[in-house]
């Protein structure tokens, strides 16, 4: 049997250079293994927590998928799919509610940072601002990977302790309905990280951040505000403590990477490095870009691509949804789809 790989995408909008070098690459990468069954979903769902304006979530699931398209995915060897599109995920869910104690989403770091944070500002209330789906979202993402019987689960080190929440209810639903039916996934934590334009993490929530597929000329102004230091174009520089190599590098050749350090070694001057940074990133952005804003332009296009993988998926999790209904005495069996 292949090894199933699970990849979910939480709709925020285009994506940004740092979301391009540390998820969608290296999930692109493991999806050409031929020993791997993977799927990709949109985490619309997940996004509700925040995103409460119906037209603004409709653009961010539209560019999220049309970006991941342009950089490469195929639907015919990668599932990609809606969570909305997948009823099932949303009983598991409630099943998944019922068993697993709340203690262990007391324990939620996007729970208690929140909590902190009204603390911090004084608030008597201390509950704030946070809705139950906050609150809830590890079992809904338990649900979203035990349902498709994930071995590997790539995920940022911010939600590592998701998955082990997620291994926790499965091993909890396991105990409890004496059954080995619930996988508990495995971690793939992405390492990779790529600085913003102020050295600190590339995030959109700071500012900091280069669109992945915005305009050329946007392109451009994005980079030539990297922060950088007043040292002259002749003074030696170490190329390790540069935000522009740091980002030149996670897009060159071995041959690009030395050619510039030996550049910076000798003296170079910030407006150059910033030049050919530009033109490393126009390079490997432009055609991918032309992709991005044709998909875009046809939304009906990119609905029928996550409708489809929906089917395909439904497929798949429809008898696997039917042993768990079995297993909990719950329903007559017909099938789902």
């Amino acid at each position: 049997m292949s090894k199933i790989i699970l990849t979910g995408i939480k709709p925020t909008g285009m994506p940004h250079l740092g979301n391009y070098i540390g998820a969608i690459q290296p999930a692109l990468e493991l999806m050409k293994d031929s020993t791997i069954t993977s799927y990709l979903f949109v985490a619309d769902y997940h996004s509700l927590t925040t995103v409460h304006t119906a037209q603004t979530l409709n653009e961010m699931i539209h560019q999220v998928s049309a970006a991941w398209l342009a950089c490469g995915l195929d639907p015919k060897k990668t599932t990609i799919y809606r969570q909305s599109d997948i009823p099932e995920l949303f009983e598991l869910n409630w099943i998944l509610s019922c068993i697993t104690p709340k203690g262990l989403m007391n324990r939620g770091h996007s729970y208690k940072a929140l909590v902190q944070a009204n603390h911090l500002t004084g608030k008597k209330n201390l509950e704030r601002g946070i809705n139950m789906g906050i609150y809830n979202y590890p079992i809904l993402m338990s649900a979203d990977i035990l349902l498709f019987s994930a071995d590997e689960v790539p995920v940022g080190a911010d939600q590592e302790q998701h998955l082990e929440m997620t291994r926790d209810i499965a091993f909890k639903f396991n105990h409890t309905f004496k059954t080995d039916l619930l996988k508990p996934p495995k971690t793939l934590v992405k390492t990779k990280l790529l600085p913003g334009l102020d050295g600190e993490k590339m995030s959109k929530s700071k500012g900091n951040h280069i669109p992945l597929f915005c305009s050329s000329k946007d392109l451009r102004k994005a980079v030539m505000k990297i922060k950088t230091d007043s040292s002259d174009p002749d003074t030696p520089k170490n190329p390790e403590e540069s935000i522009i190599f740091s980002i030149y590098k996670a897009f060159a050749s071995k041959q690009q990477i030395e050619k510039l350090e030996d550049k910076y070694r000798k003296g170079i001057g910030w407006g150059e490095a910033k030049q050919l940074l530009y033109l490393l990133l126009e390079e490997h952005l432009s055609e991918k870009r032309k992709v991005y804003e044709s998909l875009i332009k046809e939304p009906k296009k990119i609905n029928t691509i996550l409708k489809e993988g929906a089917k395909k998926a439904r497929e798949k999790i429809a008898p696997f949804m039917r042993k768990i209904r079995e297993t909990i005495g719950i329903g007559d069996q017909t099938p789902l789809v």
